[in-house]
């Protein structure tokens, strides 16, 4: 019995060693962790249960002023939801004036907290949506109060979330008040962060709010992260110790929203909005030329127009008549030649002028006024 007690250990403390230092058991804790989610959802059946039997006999009265709780509650969020509409169209404009592509609205997704690591040095919790989900490694999460943490493990239905107060995990912040920037660090305690390296004339004091700068690229920038609550001055230290209380519930929150934030680099978003620029350019000049060119049709019939004010020939037939009106066809064929002028009218400045030059010309009859005076 002995000696299988301790082959049991033996196999355990290398099992642990295995599973810590290498990547060997990963596929089988992938395929454990099907199992173990029948049995999440089972030691969570008495607490559901409980929930929808409260729920069907609760009072008319509570249900009544809960309503209407929700209904102002629902605008008052309409006011601020308007504002905020006008403030990130705001954003927009002027990232577009920067000629920057930084993403304003990420997607999100609902996910229901399942299970606790069980270990009390490290604060962890499983969530209800995997690999399968679309969930991917160093995702930032967060509740309807702030920033929880990232995942750190996947699994095909659900994951594992490492928390801001761990020791091992850090977070870069900066002062929502004047943009000072410091590294938010877990001390174990789930009701407090620490700030790392916080210079002593740092202009930082309590109740500031600590908001995410986005630095690193994993946790989107402008989200809570924590309130200052102390900060204490040592003459003889460099540095300050600030501690800050997380402003997420992250020992009562149960639903949870995964932020599918934009994985593209500096460089990526940057040569997409030059490229949308430029086809934004090139759109707005396709549909300008059709603009500038309408005119043109417009000024070339102009000439023609005004040709027909030309019928200099008709003068023509007026002396015609004090011969004989048979002969009067004759200046038929040099009428015919007035009608060069006219061509050439549309290359002329002033076309308008030129057929005063045919009507000059009109002693071309003077052939027909010969023959008759011999006749």
């Amino acid at each position: 019995m002995g000696v299988r007690l301790l082959v049991l250990a033996v196999l355990s403390v290398a099992l642990m060693v295995v599973d810590a230092r290498f990547t060997l058991l990963k596929p089988v804790r992938s395929q454990m962790s099907l199992v173990l989610m029948e049995s999440y959802w089972i030691t969570d059946l008495p607490q559901r249960l409980w929930q929808g039997v409260a729920s069907q006999f609760g009072s008319r009265t509570e249900l009544v002023a809960e309503n209407e709780k929700l209904k102002t509650e629902n605008l008052l969020l309409q006011g601020r939801l308007q504002k905020l509409a006008a403030l990130t169209e705001q954003n927009v404009r002027l990232r577009e004036l920067l000629n920057s592509s930084a993403l304003v609205n990420e997607k999100v997704e609902v996910a229901e907290l399942i299970g606790m690591d069980p270990n009390p040095f490290t604060h962890r919790i499983v969530i209800n949506k995997g690999e399968r989900d679309g969930v991917v490694l160093g995702q930032p999460v967060l509740d309807a109060r702030g920033l929880m943490g990232q995942v750190v493990e996947l699994m095909p239905y659900t994951s594992r979330v490492l928390l801001l107060t761990d020791t091992t995990h850090s977070i870069p912040v900066q002062v929502n008040r004047n943009g000072l920037r410091a590294i938010a660090s877990g001390t174990g305690n789930p009701e407090r962060l620490e700030l790392r390296h916080v210079a002593d004339t740092a202009d930082i004091k309590e109740g500031d709010l600590l908001v995410s700068s986005g630095l690193g690229q994993r946790f989107p920038a402008g989200y809570p992260v924590a309130t200052v609550k102390e900060v204490i001055h040592d003459s003889g230290q460099p540095f300050a110790i600030v501690r800050a209380v997380p402003t997420a519930a992250l020992n009562r929150s149960r639903y949870l929203l995964l932020v599918f934030s934009d994985n593209r680099t500096p460089e990526e978003r940057a040569n997409d909005a030059a490229a949308a620029q430029e086809a934004q350019d090139r759109q707005g000049g396709e549909a300008a030329v059709p603009g500038a060119g309408a005119p043109v049709p417009a000024a070339t019939p102009n000439p023609p127009v005004s040709t027909p004010a030309t019928p200099a020939p008709a003068t023509t037939p007026a002396a015609a008549p004090t011969t004989t009106p048979a002969r009067s066809v004759a200046p038929a064929a040099p009428a015919a030649t007035p009608a060069k002028p006219a061509a050439r009218a549309p290359t002329t400045h002033a076309p308008a002028a030129q057929p005063a030059r045919p009507a000059a010309r009109a002693p071309a009859a003077t052939p027909a006024t010969r023959g008759a005076r011999e006749e």
